[in-house]
């Protein structure tokens, strides 16, 4: 499913990863976890494509075909969905309109018909009583007024509604309690299948007592440095990251 090759990036001239390889086969959930600056959210940015994140060696396939010379928008219609570590506000856009635009785009790059008015609404009413969003919050413009762990929950509300084939989680868990915490859970384990990949990326083994994961990598100065199952991420909790960093060095 997603393969990362030998991947460097540059940003602003600095070298952020640096000889990236991963692979996420079709099915599993894998988890990133790694110290501050270690190039975890630079991975999830390259990915999906966001500008002046600069590929000086190295491919990211999806499904066997190259994502590098792929506009972000056309990533998403080929199943790429990354939910943001800072979700942004959008004033004066309907977050029912914001999200039923998104879906029907995607629906129509891939050649499919798009959504209609009454089955969205059906849809998106019963997914938010998942992610524990009211129909009143549904009403307001995008993001506007939520708290931190609201806006978590409409990144999961918009993964659910647009069904990617690939999902990459970064940092989601930030700032969020317990009952969020279990909502996230419970959306990735509902939409885990043989035809789906996730790539979650934490700084902490909390989320994974409910995301469950597949494997588990290190990541540090902008490599992989260790992988295994998920008793790396309760050894990380236990002992920190001292060790991966000093062999990274």
């Amino acid at each position: 499913m997603l393969k990362i090759d030998d991947l460097h990036i540059t940003v602003q001239e600095t070298e952020i990863l640096k000889g990236l390889s991963l692979e996420v086969p079709a099915g599993e959930v894998h988890a990133i976890m790694g110290p501050n600056g270690s190039g975890k959210s630079t991975l999830s940015y390259a990915i999906t494509g966001r500008e002046d994140y600069e590929v000086t060696q190295g491919d990211i396939t999806l499904d066997g075909d190259s994502l590098l010379e792929m506009d972000p928008n056309e990533r998403a219609a080929k199943g790429l969905f990354l939910s943001f570590q800072h979700p942004l506000e959008i004033p004066g856009v309907a977050t029912m309109s914001f999200i039923r635009t998104a879906l029907n785009a995607q629906r129509k790059a891939r050649g499919e018909n798009e959504v209609t008015a009454a089955d969205f609404l059906r849809a998106i009413r019963e997914k938010a009583k998942i992610v524990g969003l009211s129909d009143e919050k549904l009403k307001r413009p995008f993001n506007v007024g939520f708290s931190g762990g609201e806006k978590k929950r409409m990144e999961m509300l918009q993964m659910a509604m647009l069904e990617p084939r690939f999902g990459i989680l970064d940092e989601t868990d930030s700032g969020l309690d317990i009952d969020a915490l279990k909502m996230v859970g419970e959306v990735v384990n509902e939409m885990r299948g043989p035809d789906r990949g996730f790539l979650v990326i934490t700084h902490y083994q909390r989320l994974l007592d409910y995301v469950k994961p597949d494997r588990v990598h290190v990541l540090a100065d902008g490599r992989i440095v260790e992988s295994g199952g998920p008793e790396i991420a309760r050894e990380l909790e236990e002992h920190g990251y001292d060790k991966y960093i000093q062999s990274a060095a």
